[in-house]
C-alpha cells in the first residue's frame, strides 16, 4: 500500500527558517534508510504558505487567495510518499524518524487505489488511469 506522510507546519517552517544542518543530515540518513528498504517513493519539503496560493471553487467560478494562511496547524510543511505493507509499518518507520525527539505532528494517510472508487470507476476510465500510472512509473 502507498501512504502519504504529511509533516505539519510550525512557526519556524512558516517563517521560512531552514532546518539546522544537524537535522538535515539526520533527515538525509533517514531518507537513505527508507530508500534502501524500498519504502521511499518521494520526499519533499514545502516553502512557507506566504509563497503559495489557495484556489477556492464555487458557483462555477474560482478565486485565488494569496498566502500566508493563518491556521498553521492546518498547513503542511513537507511530505513523503511511501510504499509499505500496512499502516502499522508506516507508523513504525515514522517512529524511527528524526521527529522522534521533537514535538512535531505527522499525519499518515493511505493513498486511494482504483478499487476504492467502486463502480464509479468505469472500465474505460480505469484503463486510462492505469496507462497514466504506468507512464508515471507508479507502483500500486
Amino acid at each position: 500500500m502507498r501512504v502519504m506522510v504529511l509533516v505539519k507546519a510550525n512557526k519556524d517552517s512558516e517563517a521560512g527558517v531552514a532546518p539546522s544542518a544537524a537535522l538535515l543530515a539526520e533527515m538525509t540518513s533517514f531518507n537513505e534508510e527508507l530508500m534502501k528498504a524500498g519504502v521511499l517513493l518521494s520526499a519533499e519539503g514545502l516553502k512557507a504558505s506566504s509563497q503559495g496560493v489557495r484556489v477556492r471553487f464555487g458557483t462555477g467560478k474560482s478565486t485565488v487567495i494569496d498566502g500566508p494562511f493563518t491556521e498553521t496547524k492546518e498547513l503542511v510543511a513537507g511530505f513523503w510518499l511511501w510504499q509499505v505493507k500496512s499502516l502499522e509499518e508506516a507508523v513504525e518507520w515514522i517512529r524511527r524518524s528524526p521527529f522522534r525527539n521533537s514535538s512535531e505532528e505527522v499525519e499518515i494517510r493511505p493513498v486511494m487505489r482504483a478499487e476504492d472508487f467502486g463502480d464509479n470507476l468505469t472500465p474505460e476510465v480505469k484503463a486510462r488511469e492505469q496507462r497514466l500510472s504506468e507512464r508515471l512509473g507508479r507502483r500500486s
